[in-house]
């Protein structure tokens, strides 16, 4: 796809952003599995969260979806229904993981598949401590990738150490803790987002946190109403274009800032950025704000060890920060984006040296190096994204601030996650 955009003179006005998708996952997920009907308000209907709902479907749970409003008529946390088909997740890494913590040791076969890049990424990680739980579980290359079989087992007691700080493997471990015969302890490397102990602890779930050690024993849930507030990693696009544009002065609505996602926040923050946190308020836990931001001198910063579980999604808008800031960004122990729906940073770098050729750029196995330059690269700059939507949306924000002409290998990725965006993007050109 060509875009070809003129430097936008001006970016002002309200911004209302796509609803939390991690949230919207968890909110269907966790509701069908409990007992009572139940309504989500502001759900995401971006496709990843779509592929949840037809997952759930083919397991036999009634949902019933209005705009942007989701029922759910919950089984109960023992009563899926084995499917009939493939259960088919798209590209939604948090729906292939998160429901093998709901399949496994289910006495019926089940199978989770996905989209090529999903066929890619590690899902031994998930695997091999549901294994060690009991449940019957195998995948091709030696367990590594999907599709994943389920052929039941039992669940019992579990003592596991996280190898990585990954909310999805926390989150598939703690869904098969509440069906299990006993005791399960899991030890997270450092804090990673925490909406899956919220809203299960909010449904009446057995879960025990100190500090890093989360406890779960065998629970029944209620069922709860809810209401999913705006993104924040859809908020982070919009953040940067105004801190990164000269005449910018945007608000963002109803964002939420748990502050286990936040830290998008805090490094802007520290880069300079302009922000301001208005309208306060909490959804089943969750808090959420008005976030108003302008125009900002950024400064290069620092990103490493606890705080990049906080951000690891917002690391490509961060790196497009950094490209306009003064002074080095240097962002390490990010090996995990090299997993995701592209080896993000060995693209994301790619990209940006396309985007200007001068640009000082030093690649590590678990991050990178930015040292900015003057752009003085001419004509049309082709963008790889690799399917991936936030390396798309990263630098069609990018050219925001320049104008410079962008051609993209696939923008439809973008529907994953942002279903509006180029509707966002085309305002300021009217």
């Amino acid at each position: 796809m060509k875009l070809s955009l003129n430097k936008v003179l001006s970016l002002r006005g309200d911004i209302k952003i796509p609803s939390d998708k991690s949230l919207s996952h968890r909110a269907v997920m966790f509701n069908s599995i409990a007992n009572g009907d139940a309504k989500i308000s502001n759900f995401l209907m971006g496709e990843d969260c779509l592929s949840t709902i037809d997952v759930l479907q083919k397991l036999g749970v009634k949902i019933k979806v209005e705009g942007s409003t989701v029922y759910t008529y919950g089984k109960g946390i023992n009563d899926l229904s084995k499917p009939k088909d493939i259960l088919y997740v798209g590209n939604s890494g948090t729906t292939i993981r998160l429901m093998s913590g709901i399949l496994a040791g289910r006495d019926f076969e089940s199978t989770l598949d996905g989209d090529s890049s999903i066929r890619k990424r590690p899902m031994k990680r998930i695997i091999k401590p549901l294994s060690m739980m009991g449940a019957n579980i195998s995948a091709l290359n030696n367990n590594e990738n999907a599709p994943i079989i389920f052929s039941g087992g039992t669940l019992s007691d579990l003592n596991y150490e996280l190898p990585v700080a990954s909310a999805q493997l926390k989150s598939a471990l703690i869904l098969a803790g509440l069906r299990s015969n006993g005791k399960v302890i899991i030890k997270e490397k450092d804090v990673s987002r925490d909406h899956t102990e919220r809203l299960l602890m909010g449904m009446g779930a057995n879960i025990n946190k100190t500090g890093l050690q989360i406890e779960i024993s065998p629970s029944e849930l209620q069922s709860n109403d809810l209401v999913i507030p705006g993104d924040i990693s859809s908020a982070a696009f919009w953040m940067v274009a105004a801190s990164i544009h000269s005449d910018a002065e945007l608000n963002i609505l109803n964002v939420g800032i748990n502050e286990t996602r936040a830290g998008i926040i805090s490094v802007l923050e520290r880069m300079g950025a302009n922000l301001e946190f208005n309208n306060k308020v909490q959804y089943s836990g969750e808090p959420a704000c008005d976030i108003a931001v302008k125009s900002s001198k950024l400064k290069g910063t620092t990103i490493s060890g606890k705080e990049i579980p906080l951000l690891i999604d917002e690391i490509p808008i961060i790196a497009l920060a950094a490209v306009f800031a003064e002074g080095e960004t240097r962002i390490t122990d990010a090996k995990e984006l090299r997993y995701k729906e592209s080896d993000r940073i060995s693209l994301l770098l790619s990209n940006i040296r396309s985007f200007n050729p001068d640009i000082g750029i030093k690649e590590f196995d678990d991050g990178f190096e930015i040292e900015p330059a003057e752009d003085k690269k001419m004509g049309i700059v082709k963008i790889k994204t690799g399917g991936d939507h936030r390396m798309a949306m990263s630098f069609m924000i990018a050219s925001l601030k320049n104008g410079k002409k962008v051609e993209f290998d696939d923008m439809e990725c973008v529907e994953t996650s942002f279903p509006r965006f180029f509707n966002l993007i085309k305002k300021w050109y009217q």
